[in-house]
């Protein structure tokens, strides 16, 4: 392990986070909140913390896959603790624990909260906590790579590391011209969202941290009935249309503005989660409209829940707590697929269930004819062993935190609706589970140990379990050679 490089590498990223606290401390200039101290008092120790672990000069600058894992496990919750102050100092939120949980949850994209009263918080907090979601959305260590000097391996490796899906290839030849690349795609569509949002009559403030909350497919509103409070149509089409596209692989994006369209449009992990997104809102319409009153309800409740849960935005403008069984069973699933590979979006991804689907017919094929050779294809090109394998390890060990995460919460005693799907939620970074932690509760009343382990399978689906694991496993703390 070469720890002077991952210690000098984090104590840049502290020093990044102290240039985004530079953002909502404007807006509390801006608002008048007598916040200024708080931000400083934090920026200050970022600065300082972040001085002292850069004054490392190590020998070897070469970071290697270990380092990469790492360094994004120790950043995300090191930025998750520092980002967790401003709401303590202010005692907004008083309890480490439970600002720390809202921090990680923003970071995460996750999008579930303990505030009990959202909209009497200050501005300029309302505005970090949504800021969280689109810094995490993209990546931290994402955003750090596109706009400061980095080795193109070294990059590329801790783009590995953070970047969701099965797999993470460059654009073009460099992985840094790759990150500035995501990030400009990124900024475009969120300053596009804010726009429109204007223009649906939402106030400035709302619309921008309504933006940075659905880029990130985080969920974070500052209403606490969420998009519901708006009551407004065209609201509604904006954000489920932009949460649709956050929930796209970003490459696909870059293909369209090369204008390699056949390339972009042969992708069977986007036709798959539009198919599964048309089919459940079809499903969902049906089966709630004896609720609803009438088709077009149905089909914007539907439509709107359906895309903000596989996106695992967790937006919501209807309590699907009172749904029927069939509906609450159909977004659960939504929470485990989650949105495509490369996107912003949390849950196991479309093109992880596509391989995990193909592989299962493939041994059901092998079964029957052993000898026969069964090459697994993805958008017509053959998958290596490698993602197969990786893919499959990576479902059986998911399924295990899964496992170990619900044995834990459980100890709080809550009914199972609430055990399983607030683990399933955390998890898969979506937001709003079922019964106590449904669409018009919170997670205030958990207890200590389950806020923690909540908060450590939010940082373990974001990061897509192997960092979060690799870092407490003795080996890789070992010396490097």
């Amino acid at each position: 392990m070469n720890y002077k490089m991952v210690l000098k590498t984090v104590g840049r990223l502290l020093w990044a986070e102290a240039a985004f606290l530079c953002l909502p401390l404007f807006v509390s200039l801006y608002y008048k909140e007598n916040l200024l101290l708080v931000y400083l008092i934090v920026i200050g120790l970022l600065l300082g913390i972040g001085a002292l672990m850069s004054l490392t000069k190590p020998k070897k600058r070469t970071i290697y896959a270990r380092e990469g894992f790492v360094i994004v496990s120790l950043s995300w919750i090191l930025l998750s603790f520092f980002g967790a102050l401003p709401f303590v100092i202010s005692r907004e939120i008083p309890s480490i624990i439970d600002a720390f949980f809202e921090t990680v949850s923003g970071f995460t994209t996750t999008g579930a909260t303990i505030l009990t009263n959202i909209e009497v918080m200050p501005k300029s907090l309302l505005f970090w906590r949504a800021f969280t979601h689109w810094i995490g959305g993209m990546g931290i260590l994402m955003f750090v790579l596109a706009f400061l000097p980095q080795k193109d391996m070294q990059s590329m490796h801790i783009m590995r590391a953070e970047v969701p899906g099965p797999s993470v290839g460059k654009l073009v030849s460099k992985a840094t011209v790759t990150a500035r690349i995501l990030y400009i795609i990124y900024t475009v569509f969120t300053v596009v969202e804010i726009i429109a949002l204007l223009c649906c009559k939402m106030p400035l403030f709302d619309s921008v941290t309504t933006a940075f909350a659905t880029a990130g497919t985080g969920g974070f509103s500052v209403k606490n009935a969420s998009i519901a409070a708006y009551n407004s149509l065209p609201i509604e089409i904006v954000c489920t249309f932009f949460m649709f596209l956050f929930g796209i692989n970003f490459n696909l994006f870059y293909l369209i503005i090369i204008k390699q369209f056949k390339r972009a449009f042969k992708s069977e992990e986007l036709w798959t989660y539009i198919g599964i997104v048309a089919i459940s809102i079809g499903i969902i319409t049906v089966n709630i409209m004896p609720l609803a009153t009438s088709f077009g309800n149905a089909l914007r409740q539907a439509g709107f829940q359906v895309v903000s849960i596989i996106t695992t935005t967790g937006f919501v403008t209807a309590d699907f707590n009172h749904w029927p069984i069939l509906s609450q069973f159909i977004i659960i699933t939504l929470m485990f697929i989650g949105a495509c590979s490369g996107s912003t979006g949390g849950g196991l991804k479309v093109g992880r269930i596509i391989i995990l689907f193909k592989s299962g017919i493939r041994e059901l094929k092998r079964a029957i004819n052993p000898r026969k050779v069964q090459a697994l294809r993805l958008d017509h090109a053959t998958l290596d062993k490698e993602t197969t394998s990786a893919t499959c390890i990576y479902f059986v060990v998911y399924m295990m935190v899964i496992a170990v995460s619900m044995l834990l919460v459980s100890l709080n005693n809550l009914d199972f609706a609430t055990t399983f799907s607030s683990v399933i939620t955390c998890i898969n970074n979506v937001g709003p589970g079922l019964s106590l932690v449904g669409p018009v509760e919170n997670f205030s009343n958990l207890s200590v140990l389950t806020k923690l382990v909540l908060a450590t399978d939010m940082l373990i689906g974001r990061l897509e379990v192997l960092p979060m694991i690799i870092l407490f496993i003795p080996s890789t703390w070992k010396k490097s050679t």
